[in-house]
């Protein structure tokens, strides 16, 4: 494995400029909205209005905050222990935090800009959690270097803090719908904030296969004509991840919270214990992008699973 190769997977875009700050640090721990990873920002970073993070009122200063798989932390920290002196000139540095021993690099960088390529300082820190790895990138200007220094983002880091569960509420105000009925799903988490979640009887640890669950969320697409829906929902059930196999055993148009959509259901087989699956997704169409509902359960259980699946998505409307 590359040293970086997760560290890379996630990429911050800032501009020049930056606020001239008083001091260094805010008081408290603070989580940005959907985020399990939290952290004391240094004074003049608010939270991210485009992303999950932090980031100062022009935007110079960004610090985006993702979760990696579990594994990746150990992948991550196994790498820097077989060669701690690092690549390419990038050392790896470790540092205590709350959750644990967490492992950053810094490295120098070119950024573009309206008026050109800007010099950028890179960060990158990786730290444990209970059913995740947590990543925080930071990208500071060189003309805002003399106020986020080396020294402050370090501190930074080091206040590190995690939460193995964001609560409901706060993840559902961060969809661009409206959820009003769960069917007594345990766990919920975010995919992507504002855009897809997953509610489920499973966790991480114990993989969401094994047990009904549900993706919910919206795609930047939608078929070009009602006649061209049913191939649209055939082609885009394809694309459900993890899913091996796959057989088409149903297809056919439908009403959903009175708008036009498609209901088709597949045989599969999902997950690492290769458990076999019945699936449904429901697609409601809009004018540019459509809301997509997928639920999967292991076929044994469907009868169960099937009312719950529907319950939920009829309790998905828009938001006023």
């Amino acid at each position: 494995m590359k040293l970086l190769r997760y560290f890379a997977a996630v990429a911050l875009i800032v501009a020049a400029n930056s606020t001239v700050l008083s001091s260094a640090f805010a008081a408290d721990p603070v989580f940005p909205p959907g985020a399990r990873v939290g952290m004391t920002p240094l004074v003049g970073l608010n939270k991210a209005r485009t992303f999950i993070g932090f980031e100062t009122e022009d935007q110079g200063v960004k610090v985006l905050i993702a979760d990696l798989p579990v594994d990746a932390y150990g992948e991550v920290a196994n790498a820097f222990k077989a060669n701690p002196a690092g690549t390419g000139g990038i050392k790896p540095e470790s540092i205590e935090t709350a959750a644990g021993l967490a492992y950053y690099t810094v490295e120098n960088g070119k950024e573009n800009a309206k008026d050109g390529a800007a010099n950028v300082r890179r960060y990158s820190m990786i730290l444990p959690g209970p059913t995740f790895s947590g990543y925080v990138a930071v990208q500071v200007p060189e003309n805002a270097s003399r106020i986020y220094t080396d020294d402050a983002v370090r501190q930074m880091f080091a206040s590190a803090v995690i939460r193995a569960e964001v609560p409901i509420e706060e993840q559902l105000g961060l969809m661009p719908f409206k959820m009003t009925e769960l069917s007594n799903f345990k766990n919920i988490r975010t995919l992507a904030p504002g855009a897809a979640l997953i509610i489920s009887d499973g966790d991480e640890k114990t993989g969401f296969e094994v047990a009904p669950f549900m993706i919910i969320g919206l795609i930047g697409s939608t078929a070009a004509s009602p006649d061209d829906r049913g191939r649209f929902a055939q082609q885009i059930a394809t694309t459900i991840p993890g899913v091996r196999d796959g057989r088409i055993t149903m297809s056919e148009p439908v009403r959903i919270d009175g708008q036009p959509g498609y209901e088709t259901r597949i045989d599969a087989t999902s997950g690492k214990d290769n458990t076999p699956v019945t699936i449904v997704q429901w697609l409601r169409f809009g004018a540019q992008t459509s809301m997509r509902i997928i639920g999967s359960s292991p076929r044994d259980d469907w009868t169960k699973a099937f009312p719950r699946f529907r319950a939920v998505r009829d309790g998905i409307h828009p938001r006023g």
